[in-house]
């Protein structure tokens, strides 16, 4: 892989950037799948779910060592590396959330209780739509570049953040909403199990909190 990181950094320092969002997008996305098959006790698959999720986890992980081995660090663009490899480390953390939450779930056999199970559901397919729109965002990362970060381009990046923004701001509330309800049942339900589902609220919470990041770390770039 480093050959072929070493060819991309010739053309762009941006792309390989791109392929790691993606990679940490699809785990992310995998979690409506992984969900699903929980709220239908289909252990089978989410198990088979989860596999995703650690691969494409994994490929991310792998990605971002590589990225950093072979970043030059006299890259012909006006932003610092380390703000680049700022940009890197929060896009893996969407890939990492994935990869516990689901993890958890299904170490656990944790089924999710029915009164709260389609909240949950939504709130799951939001953090996706975040890590989504934060994937959108980096991909423009090329015309950034190719534009000396600049012009409209930083207009249209501004504005895909403000949407990321919204859809972050939908996932907090959705996830105070999910809180109030998941207290309005506890009682029916076994302490210990309570504790790991505010714990999974938590983590899934987490995705559209990177996501976000994401978009402060593409907006400190072009603000150089």
């Amino acid at each position: 892989m480093g050959n072929v990181l070493g060819n991309i950094f010739g053309s762009s320092p941006i792309e390989p950037l791109e392929k790691h969002v993606d990679l940490a997008y699809q785990a992310t996305k995998v979690l409506n799948t992984f969900f699903d098959a929980v709220v239908k006790n289909n252990w089978e698959e989410a198990t088979s779910a989860h596999q995703k999720i650690i691969e494409y986890e994994q490929n991310a992980d792998e990605l971002k060592k590589e990225i950093r081995l072979h970043l030059p660090r006299n890259l012909f663009m006006p932003v610092p590396r380390e703000d680049v490899l700022e940009l890197l480390l929060v896009q893996d953390r969407m890939a990492n959330r994935a990869r516990d939450v689901a993890g958890l779930v299904l170490g656990r056999s944790m089924a999710m209780p029915e009164p709260i199970a389609e909240e949950f559901l939504e709130f799951v397919r939001r953090n996706v739509d975040a890590a989504k729109q934060a994937r959108k965002s980096v991909r423009e990362l090329d015309e950034l570049f190719t534009s000396g970060f600049r012009g409209a381009e930083v207009t249209l990046v501004e504005r895909l953040i403000e949407e990321l923004d919204k859809i972050e701001s939908d996932s907090d509330s959705l996830e105070v909403n999910l809180r109030a309800s998941l207290f309005a049942i506890e009682e029916k339900i076994d302490p210990v199990s309570v504790i790991f589902l505010y714990r999974i609220i938590e983590l899934t919470g987490e995705i559209a909190d990177m996501a976000e990041r994401v978009g402060r770390r593409l907006e400190i770039l072009y603000s150089h």
